[in-house]
């Protein structure tokens, strides 16, 4: 099926990114897994190419254009080449928009301009050692003094942990009001006190920088509020649905990627004399994930169609955030298993794809917590 979501823009948009990827990343892609993280080189390369803040205002030094379809596309390219150790959507479809709707003019003159040219890398930290999906469960703390606030607690599986150069930390300002006891507060590299662990050693995705972080006494200024003390929780609310999408928007085309390499796998790898492909299993194999790929595709495109247009709901996000996750961990395991035992060699992209996408259904809110919104949302 022909796809009616992009326009020529994105298209030329789509080649740059992929000229980017092959000169910049792929080459180099290897040695960063190796490392454990990326050289922060290609972060400012990133940024002179345009590829982070897409939608920060122009005086900021960003694209300008409120258009998720340009973030999606920088999304699928990424996945296609295997560059998972990338941080970019992190930065761009998570970070991005807490920036731009809840920093005050000084912070966006302060973080913006970096933040578009690649000098500033972000991450955001909510999951803590006892609580991840459970936000209310959080307790990492914060209380004012004076002109500061005073941050103590830990952070765990952070994105972009170690390269970060400022962090949304989620910190619980008002023990006593439940839900509007937390804060959005802004840590930056070097404040005392803010320690980062160590990296963290994960089975996929090795050359993204996963870490520990952990604050003591840490004095941040009270201009590093973002957003309104006490609304926290709401301001993650407003900003989740989006960064589920970008999970989404990774989940279907990694899906049709792996779906393709195993087609090709399938007509040339040869058993009983004959392609594998001409085997009536195979056949249906394949016959089932192209359809159920195809189906999130379509899905995918009326998600981004409707969050461009302000209607994508928490709900909407958490059925796009399960059923693709959950279908990319089953596509890639059933093309695993169709490669038979050289679908287990790393050397195949198979493997790596198998090792990558299993946090799929985990980060972002798991799987079930996404049914649990989805149920609540029936009235149930």
């Amino acid at each position: 099926m022909q796809s009616a979501l992009y326009e020529a823009e994105h298209d030329a948009f789509r080649a740059m990114v992929r000229d980017f990827l092959a000169k910049e990343v792929v080459p180099h892609h290897a040695a960063w897994e190796e490392a454990g993280q990326v050289d922060r080189s290609v972060w400012l390369k990133a940024g002179e190419q345009g590829l982070l803040g897409m939608d920060v205002a122009e005086e900021f030094g960003g694209g300008g254009v409120t258009d998720f379809r340009y973030n999606a596309v920088l999304d699928a390219e990424v996945t296609r080449v295997g560059a998972s150790g990338l941080g970019f959507s992190l930065h761009n479809d998570v970070v991005a928009p807490y920036l731009i709707k809840l920093a005050t003019d000084e912070q966006k003159a302060r973080w913006l301009p970096s933040f578009v040219r690649g000098e500033l890398i972000t991450a955001i930290a909510m999951s803590e050692p006892g609580a991840g999906s459970d936000l209310q469960g959080l307790t990492t703390t914060a209380r004012r003094d004076g002109d500061e606030w005073v941050l103590n607690g830990s952070k765990t599986f952070i994105t972009n942990g170690i390269l970060s150069d400022i962090v949304i930390v989620v910190a619980r300002t008002d023990p006593g009001a439940g839900a509007r006891g937390f804060s959005l507060l802004v840590v930056e590299r070097g404040m005392p006190g803010f320690e980062r662990g160590r990296k963290l050693d994960k089975i996929g995705m090795k050359a993204q920088d996963t870490a520990e972080l952990f604050f003591t006494d840490v004095r941040v200024p009270a201009a590093n509020l973002l957003g309104t003390e006490g609304r926290g929780f709401f301001h993650l609310m407003d900003n989740l649905p989006q960064e589920r999408l970008s999970i989404a928007a990774v989940a279907v085309p990694a899906s049709r990627i792996v779906l393709d390499l195993t087609v090709d796998y399938c007509r040339s790898r040869t058993a009983f004399g004959q392609p594998i492909g001409k085997f009536q299993n195979t056949r249906f194999e394949l016959a089932e994930m192209h359809t159920e790929v195809t189906i999130a595709e379509t899905y995918l495109e009326k998600a981004i169609h409707e969050h461009n247009a302000g209607r994508f709901t928490v709900e909407d996000a958490a059925m796009a955030k399960w059923w693709t996750t959950e279908l990319q961990k089953r596509v890639v395991d059933r093309c695993l298993q169709l490669h038979g035992g050289y679908g287990y060699m790393l050397e195949y992209p198979v493997a790596k794809a198998f090792l990558d996408s299993r946090v799929q259904t985990i980060y972002g809110g798991t799987t079930e917590i996404m049914k649990e919104i989805v149920g609540r949302s029936l009235g149930l």
